[in-house]
């Protein structure tokens, strides 16, 4: 209601202006271009008529159905320190400023003079804010899929111009699209594989500020795959050995050593180590203490997750000479006993010697 009575007033006293003067229509004869600017610039839209006379100009801002007035002639109606505005009577220019623009500043601005009740002289001129990328919240952020089975990232931005959304893998990895660049808000993985698994990068780009990236990992869930790096180690009796086992696998698996299909486990004869080399990588070792002959033979290391079943085998037999590493304290220590029996040996001899040597000169 209040609008209305404005323009009511408005178009009265343009009315009675019209009669007193009878002067030329007004007509605009410059409007700003469109508008692009950045969040936190300045704009300036500019509005020159001719024959205003004493018709009152105004700016208004178009939101939805609803015009705002924000000047009239020479003055401000918004109370917003942003805002200014500035009238030169030679040219009858109005240039309305906005400093510090925010993005709810977007929109139709009118340059709007008014001659009666029903007729109004107006031109339009669009404030468009460039805003960085935003990535939005319904993009994937992290997933988890078994292998085989087929996958969706899905990136979406917000921004103005309309950000461009491209993928990449960590390290510029090949993509299981194929190539290192993959451009468009769905990058589809058909049948995912293990080594699939990683980091991908969205990025949204539409050349205001830096562009922004999300980081999205994915973790493919796959069987055991287990390696033995030396099927066939051997070891001299009473001396230890090392047997090793490595297993790829996600989720993480359970790993038992078997002989003769029996589940060893940590004791006197056998000793088991089992640590975690990356997410998905495990080394195990079995370590056969102060070996005997029955433990001689082929040992099997063998994982399983909720995905499947992996096994390897790995032979211990014997050999005459002590094999270092892992036997090299016990070796050392043998051969120092051997050394210091020795030298109590020799220093008996030579006691024994001079004490000879010594009855015969006497």
């Amino acid at each position: 209601m209040a609008l209305q009575r404005f323009y009511a007033v408005l178009s009265v006293l343009s009315s009675l202006i019209a009669v007193s003067y009878s002067q030329r229509t007004p007509t605009i004869s410059y409007i700003s271009q469109e508008q692009y600017k950045d969040i936190g610039g300045t704009a300036e839209l500019v509005c020159s008529v001719q024959y205003l006379g004493d018709y009152p100009l105004i700016w208004m801002k178009q939101d939805g159905q609803n015009s705002i007035p924000i000047s009239s002639a020479s003055n401000l109606l918004v109370h917003d320190s942003r805002f200014s505005i500035r009238h030169d009577k030679e040219s009858s220019t109005f240039t309305l400023q906005i400093k510090d623009i925010q993005e709810t500043d977007v929109g139709t601005y009118t340059c709007q003079v008014s001659t009666s009740l029903h007729n109004r002289v107006t031109a339009h001129v669009q404030l468009i804010v460039r805003r960085p990328p935003l990535i939005s919240d319904n993009s994937t952020r992290s997933v988890i899929v078994s292998e085989n089975q087929p996958v969706d990232l899905e990136c979406y931005a917000s921004g103005f111009p309309t950000p461009k959304i491209s993928w990449r893998r960590e390290n510029n990895a090949v993509l299981p699209t194929g190539g290192s660049i993959y451009r468009g808000n769905i990058l589809k993985i058909k049948r995912v594989r293990k080594e699939d698994r990683g980091t991908y990068y969205c990025i949204a780009d539409n050349s205001v500020g830096k562009g922004t990236r999300r980081n999205i990992n994915i973790e493919v869930e796959f069987a055991p795959v287990v390696t033995i790096p030396r099927p066939r180690v051997g070891q001299a009796l009473q001396y230890d050995m090392d047997m090793e086992c490595h297993i790829e696998a996600y989720p993480l698996p359970g790993i038992t050593w078997l002989k003769e299909g029996i589940v060893l486990s940590t004791n006197q004869h056998y000793s088991i180590a089992t640590f975690g080399a990356a997410e998905e990588y495990t080394d195990s070792t079995l370590r056969a203490i102060t070996i005997e002959k029955r433990q001689y033979g082929k040992y099997i290391c063998k994982a399983a997750n909720k995905l499947g079943t992996a096994q390897a085998e790995v032979e211990l037999f014997e050999t005459i000479i002590p094999v270092c590493p892992p036997a090299c304290d016990q070796y050392q220590r043998g051969d120092a006993v051997s050394l210091s029996r020795s030298s109590i040996v020799v220093f008996g001899v030579s006691l024994l010697l001079m004490f000879r040597n010594f009855n015969s000169e006497h």
